[in-house]
Order: structure tokens, then C-alpha cells, then sequence
């Protein structure tokens, strides 16, 4: 029996997913399964009740996930411990991240952290809010980066430094030729907004309606670039983050419009399950971003 074994079982009982189990240890689902049963043979017990409706661990694999789990966090403990002693950075970070954080914000310090770090592997998804909470829970990443973080019990969020937020419109609409207004100016406009699920939204109506502003939502999308490009059909005027929208202020394609009085400024942080080993990578990841994003 090997850690390996143990961390593929601790995975796939986090994630309840043989196909996620196989993804975050580089391996086939096939082998997974063997894994699994090798370690059925090895304990004379049945580990996984295998149903096709539903996963779940029997009482016997439940007792071995907890003392797994401790082993496995041990090891990894003892590893970042050596690596430190040895003054070694290297290994792999796997970070999942919202769309409009991740095409924007986060290039330009992902250049800067291989640069400081070039034996270190950082592989970024991009995925819905929800999503990348969902993989950080269930270990498919090591770091996620989201707005508006919610107090999990299982995960613990460092605050990152606030995203500012701007009106956007076509460069021949009305409202262009103010460089700042106040929210009562978007009152009946036409509005281009995020789907109704995404946090971004969800805070943006919310300082609408405590200013008393109604707008016409056109048209929802979930992602920033959909919602930039109907705005550059002049749709309709939109609320994003000032990071996703330097090229086309520099292009002239959208005009950005600060609002006087209200602060729409988005605080974004990074994730990762809580108790989790942090690799010496991994906190050097999250350091440069508390930093610099």
C-alpha cells in the first residue's frame, strides 16, 4: 500500500466522482477503480457501496477516509517541510478562477510568479462562481479566486484587495459625454446585465434598489465579454470591473463613467479548503496576490 493509494481514495471520497478522482491525480479512471479495489484486498472490506444513484462510503470506508486523511496531510506537511528546509519552489499550483478575474486581473502576476518561480506548474481554469467554489471543495483545485466570497465553514478566504467597478456605454450614448454621474442617471436606461446567479449581479441590483434606480435589463449574460460586447452595439450601458475594459477604453470602443454616489467597488478573494496543506508554491501564489492584485 502507498500514500498515492490513500490520497486517490481521500479524493474520490471528497469528490464522490471517479472521473474527478482521475483528474486530480493525473491518472485514468481505470486506475482509480484498481486503486480502489487493491485497497479492498488489502483491508478485507468494502470500501465504496457502488450504486449507480448514489455514492456512498460504507462504515468501513469511512473509518479508513478519516485515518487517510491524516495520513495524507501528514506526508504533505513533512514534504513542504523539507522542501522549505531545502529552500526548494517548485510543484504544481492549480488555481480555478471567474472569468472576468481570470482573463483580466490575473495575467500579468501569473507572467511575473513564473518568472520568480520558473520550476513551478500553474495551471488556471476559468469557471462560474459556484463552480470554482464546488472544485475547491472538492480538491480538483488548490486555490480558487471569486467576488463577493460568502463565509464557508470549509473554506478559508483571504481578502484580496477591492476591484473597482465602472459604467460602461457606447461612445455615442448620452451618458458619454459626463466622465462621472451619479446612479440616479442610469433610471430607464437600457441595461445589459450578468445572469441572475452570478454575484456580481446579485451586488449590482442590490445597490440599484437601495438608491431607488430602475433600469430595463435587455439582455443577461455570464460572462464579461458578452456583456461588453452588446454594450459595444450600444444595447444598452453595463456595470463591470475597470480591469476588464483598459483595452476598449484605449481603442474607444466603450466609454467608462465613475459613479459619484455609490461605491461599487467588489471585494474578491482567494479560496482554498480549509485545513488544507499549502504547498511553499502555493503560499508564495497567494502572497503575490494579496499584494499586487
Amino acid at each position: 500500500m502507498q500514500i498515492e493509494s490513500l490520497k486517490v481514495f481521500c479524493d474520490l471520497a471528497e469528490t464522490e466522482s471517479f472521473t474527478k478522482a482521475a483528474q486530480i491525480n493525473h491518472i485514468t479512471q481505470s486506475a482509480v477503480s484498481q486503486q480502489i479495489s487493491s485497497l479492498e484486498r488489502q483491508f478485507k472490506a468494502l470500501l465504496i457501496e457502488r450504486s449507480k444513484k448514489k455514492f456512498r462510503l460504507t462504515r468501513e470506508g469511512k473509518v479508513l477516509y478519516d485515518a487517510s486523511k491524516h495520513i495524507v496531510q501528514t506526508f504533505e506537511t513533512l514534504h513542504t517541510q523539507l522542501q522549505e528546509l531545502k529552500d526548494i519552489i517548485s510543484g504544481t499550483v492549480r488555481v480555478a478562477t471567474i472569468y472576468s478575474i481570470g482573463l483580466h486581473a490575473l495575467p500579468p502576476y501569473i507572467k511575473r510568479y513564473m518568472k520568480s518561480y520558473p520550476t513551478v506548474n500553474v495551471h488556471v481554469e476559468y469557471r462560474r462562481a459556484n463552480q470554482v467554489v464546488e472544485d475547491v471543495l472538492g480538491n480538483v483545485v488548490d486555490i480558487g479566486l471569486i467576488a463577493y466570497p460568502h463565509r464557508d465553514s470549509k473554506l478559508d478566504v483571504v481578502a484580496l484587495p477591492k476591484e473597482p467597478m465602472a459604467v460602461i456605454c457606447h461612445p455615442q450614448h448620452p451618458l458619454a459625454r459626463s466622465k462621472s454621474i451619479k446612479l440616479s442617471a442610469l433610471a430607464g436606461q437600457n441595461f445589459v446585465a450578468f445572469e441572475p446567479d452570478i454575484p456580481t449581479r446579485r451586488a449590482v441590483d442590490k445597490v440599484l434598489r437601495e438608491h431607488g434606480v430602475q433600469v430595463a435589463t435587455v439582455m443577461e449574460f455570464d460572462n464579461v465579454e458578452t456583456v461588453k460586447r452588446a454594450v459595444e452595439i450600444d444595447a444598452g450601458v453595463a456595470i463591470v470591473p475597470v480591469t476588464t475594459i483598459k483595452q476598449e477604453i484605449t481603442k474607444q470602443t466603450l466609454m467608462a463613467l465613475k459613479v459619484d454616489d455609490a461605491d461599487l467597488s467588489r471585494p474578491i478573494a482567494a479560496i482554498h479548503k480549509k485545513n488544507k496543506v499549502l504547498s511553499t508554491a502555493m503560499k508564495q501564489f497567494i502572497a503575490l496576490l494579496k499584494e499586487e492584485i
